[in-house]
This record gives structure tokens, C-alpha cells and sequence, in this order.
């Protein structure tokens, strides 16, 4: 890998092709594990995004009109430079995200490239719908005959990007690369907490050869500028990945203009244990909760629901789970449990697990601050005899803790499940994989996982009820950025 950062490097935002200092400074972007200045990010102001959506606004007729092939070509060209640069971008998210250096190494970087290159390949396959030709009789309105038509794909517009922080430039190219490849602009708006590699990926599009305004990146510390982009009237559209409450308000003034939304919001992932699972696979299964980006993951299987034939047995060996994870460093290859993203969010976590110990729930394991002596870490927590209506239960904490409640049978697994505001990813452990399917399909959520916490990026994805609007993932990225343009002529 390449150094560590350099803090003092010059980050602008992009704005109709020309890097630029932002209108209100700069300000510290902080690594989770150390606390130290990893970099300090341009803080937009509210006439930064402003221009910004000028910019792309001002791209998108010419962009819109290119031919599908040379859009695609950008795409793979802009995944080989990443790959290029992967050396120096692997260090730079670890430091801003803190994540353990073989999630920044497999998952944060590589997959960038991966999706785009996804968006590169198939695009003109999504154009155009044929339609069966309809025969009509003579009316009032025209006269009769066979009628043809193309149902066409069409570009949505400007499209602001906003991401978490949890994965900023995974999360990212999820979205621009749909949204380039079917000849969008777009301003990108990653989170405040760690956008600095999203930055060097707006060098690295420029560098492929996107043409000025395509693709502009603005970073602030505040919503000010956010807000701005949302409610721009030359917005046209909006992709949000966050929490529910933010997707609310984004809702709310996006729909004054009637802009397209795309929302991935919460998820309190209820995990459905019957007592004919294979128990170590579950088990395994489950303690991706804490090995897995210290929780930090809306898809996370937090809410385990356990059959009463097994709930001892599989609270039992959680428990022994956890004692194998090891909290430190990052930076240390023996490590599984790094920390969360700042110490307001630690602070946020902790008030979690202190109200489901004063709500009733026995913390089985974890519980306590890890005695490090600095960086924003969190012990992977279990808390087991867990009531329904519990806030733990019932609320989305993004950290590594897992709460577990007993049921009967089917019919009240389902009901459980089903409790909370959200339905973005559940999943179902069970030997019977009929009983397993049967079940999935009663459940109000987005994705289910049979047997599996493993993903399958083909898939439609996103959420039911208050885990939000819209699908992507694979082939159904191009249609969450496209309108649809229905086009019928006389036979």
C-alpha cells in the first residue's frame, strides 16, 4: 500500500469541470480509529451546489444525446484507472472510514470497479422495450388500423447522488454508474464524515474522459448545501442512501417538483432462526453483525428471532462467538471489530445498549467500552431476552449489537418479523427450504436471505415501508435512473 494520507493535501470540489475552493472553507475530516486529521474536505456553500446543478444542467443536453457505446467506454475507462489507483485509494478510505484493512482491501475499493464496469456492459440491451403491434378500429380520435410502438428508456435528467458514509465510494459508483451509463449528470454529494476518496473518484471520472458538467462533486460539513441540491427546481431527480428521517425530509421537499426518488433507507433486519437449522450456520451467519464493518451495515441481520427449541442453544453459542472477535486497530491484520465512524455515533450506540439493559434485556455478552485508549470503538453487545416493543428492538442502532427474541411457531416469527417500521433485509434459517421459502414470501420486506447473509448484486434491491422507495442493483440500476418514453406509429 502507499503511505499513509497526506492531511495537508489541496481537496476542491468539481464543478462544471473546473476544481474549485469551496465558498465556506474547509473542515477535519477525523479517523475513527486514531482521531487524527486524515484530511481536510472543501465545505461547500449553498451557492456551491447551486452552481453545481447549473453546471450539470447546463451538460445534460449534449451529454443525453451521446451514443450509448462512448458513455459505456468512459465507464470502463474511469474502473481502470480506479484499479490503477488502488494503492493510493485503499489506505485513504481506510483512514476515513475506519474499516479493518481487509474490508478496505476486498470490499471498499475493488468493488468500485466492479460496478462500474457492471454499467459499462449492457446498457444498449435496456433501451428499448418492443411492443406487440395493437390493431385498432376507426374512432372519433383517429382512424383504424395497426398500431406499433417502442416503449424507450429514456434519461431522467440531473440526478443528485447523496450516500452514507459506511461505504462512500461502493455506495457511489451503485448509483452514478446506472445514472451515467443511461446518459444522466450528476452532482455527487457524499457524506460529510468521509468524503475525500469520493473526491479523488471525481479526478478519476474527469481523467476517463467525462466531459465538463457531467459529473460534479460538492462536500460540506452541514445539510445547508444538500437541502439545496434537493430543492434545486434543475434537480431532477434524487438517489439517497441514508437514514429514514433524512429520506423523510428529502421526500417532502422533493415532491413540491415532483422529482423521481430513489431512497435506501433503515433496516432493523429480523433473522428468523426455526429449531431445524443448522445452527453453525446461522450462528455464522449472524455474526456479520459484528465482524462486519462493526455493524455499521443497513442489511445487517441485528434482530434475532429465535424458535424457543433452540433459543438457548443459539444465545449459548453467540455468546461464544463473540469472544473470537477481537476490537483494536484496523491497521492490524488480527483484528475483526474496528470502530464506528465518530464519537457522536459511538455515544449514539452505547445509549442504545444502556436502554435495553434498562428495559429488561440480559446483555449476554459485551456491554462495555473496550479499554483502548483512543478511537471510536464499541464491544459487539448480544442482549438476549428481548421484548417486542423494546426500542432495541424496534429501532435501527447502525452498530455492532444484536438483540434476540424467543417464538412458537411460524405465525408468530412472521408477525415479529413484520413489527417494525422497516423491511429492508430479513432472513430465514431452516433445514426445510420450502418452509423457509413459504415463509419469506409472507414477510413485508425488500430481500430475504434463505440460509445465506450472502448477497447476490443482480437483484432488485431495496426496501419495503419506511426503508424506502425505489430498486436498484444490476439491470434494474438502469431502469431506477431511466423514464419511461412510449413512441406508437401508424402501420
Amino acid at each position: 500500500m502507499s503511505a499513509a494520507p497526506n492531511p495537508d493535501e489541496d481537496y476542491r470540489l468539481l464543478i462544471g469541470g473546473a476544481w474549485v475552493t469551496a465558498g465556506d472553507g474547509t473542515y477535519d475530516i477525523v479517523n475513527p480509529a486514531t482521531e487524527q486529521v486524515v484530511g481536510r474536505a472543501p465545505n461547500a456553500s449553498v451557492a456551491d451546489a447551486e452552481s453545481a446543478v447549473a453546471a450539470a444542467a447546463d451538460a445534460f443536453p449534449a451529454w443525453s444525446r451521446t451514443k450509448p457505446e462512448d458513455r459505456a467506454a468512459m465507464l470502463a475507462r474511469a474502473a481502470d484507472l480506479l484499479d490503477e489507483r488502488y494503492r493510493e485509494l485503499v489506505p485513504l478510505v481506510q483512514a476515513e472510514t475506519g474499516a479493518t484493512m481487509k474490508v478496505a482491501k476486498q470490499m471498499q475499493v475493488p468493488m468500485v470497479g466492479v460496478r462500474l464496469r457492471r454499467y459499462a456492459r449492457g446498457v444498449t440491451g435496456e433501451l428499448q422495450i418492443p411492443i406487440e403491434p395493437a390493431i385498432t378500429t376507426t374512432t372519433a380520435l383517429a382512424p383504424g388500423g395497426i398500431v406499433g410502438g417502442v416503449v424507450r428508456r429514456a434519461p431522467v435528467g440531473v440526478v443528485t447522488c447523496i450516500t452514507s458514509y459506511n461505504f462512500p465510494l461502493v455506495n457511489m459508483a451503485g448509483k452514478i454508474g446506472p445514472a451515467l451509463a443511461m446518459g444522466n449528470t450528476v452532482v455527487i454529494k457524499p457524506a460529510p464524515q468521509d468524503p475525500l476518496a469520493v473526491i479523488k473518484l471525481g479526478e478519476i471520472l474527469t481523467d476517463a474522459g467525462f466531459p465538463p458538467g457531467v459529473v460534479n462533486v460538492v462536500t460540506s460539513e452541514g445539510p445547508a448545501p444538500a437541502e439545496a441540491l434537493v430543492a434545486s427546481e434543475r434537480t431532477d431527480m434524487v438517489s439517497f442512501t441514508g437514514s429514514t428521517g433524512v429520506g423523510q425530509h428529502i421526500g417532502s421537499v422533493a415532491g413540491h417538483d415532483m422529482k423521481r426518488l430513489l431512497l435506501e433507507l433503515g433496516g432493523k433486519g429480523a433473522c428468523i432462526v426455526f429449531d431445524d437449522a443448522d445452527l453453525k450456520t446461522a450462528i455464522t451467519n449472524i455474526t456479520s453483525v459484528w465482524a462486519f464493518h462493526s455493524g455499521q451495515i443497513c442489511t445487517a441481520p441485528t434482530r434475532v428471532l429465535a424458535q424457543r427449541g433452540i433459543y438457548d442453544q443459539l444465545v449459548e453459542g453467540l455468546k461464544l462467538a463473540q469472544g473470537y472477535l477481537p476490537v483494536g486497530d484496523p491497521l492490524d491484520d488480527k483484528t475483526i471489530v474496528g470502530p464506528v465512524i465518530s464519537g457522536p455515533h459511538r455515544d449514539r450506540v452505547e445509549s442504545y445498549i444502556a436502554a435495553g439493559r434498562d428495559e429488561g434485556g440480559t446483555i449476554v455478552a459485551g456491554g462495555e467500552r473496550p479499554d483502548l485508549d483512543r478511537g471510536f470503538y464499541v464491544t459487539p453487545t448480544l442482549i438476549a431476552d428481548c421484548k417486542p416493543g423494546m426500542r432495541v428492538v424496534q429501532e435501527e442502532i447502525f452498530g455492532p449489537v444484536i438483540v434476540v427474541l424467543p417464538f412458537d411457531d411460524e405465525d408468530e416469527a412472521v408477525a415479529l418479523a413484520n413489527s417494525t417500521e422497516f423491511g429492508l433485509y430479513d432472513y430465514v434459517f431452516s433445514k426445510d427450504t420450502g418452509r423457509a421459502f413459504t415463509v419469506a414470501q409472507q414477510l413485508r420486506t425488500g430481500n430475504v436471505g434463505i440460509n445465506t447473509a450472502q448477497r447476490n448484486n443482480e437483484m432488485a434491491f431495496g426496501g419495503f415501508k419506511k426503508s424506502g422507495v425505489g430498486r436498484d442493483g444490476g439491470r434494474f440500476g438502469f431502469h431506477a435512473y431511466s423514464e419511461l418514453q412510449s413512441i406508437v406509429w401508424p402501420g
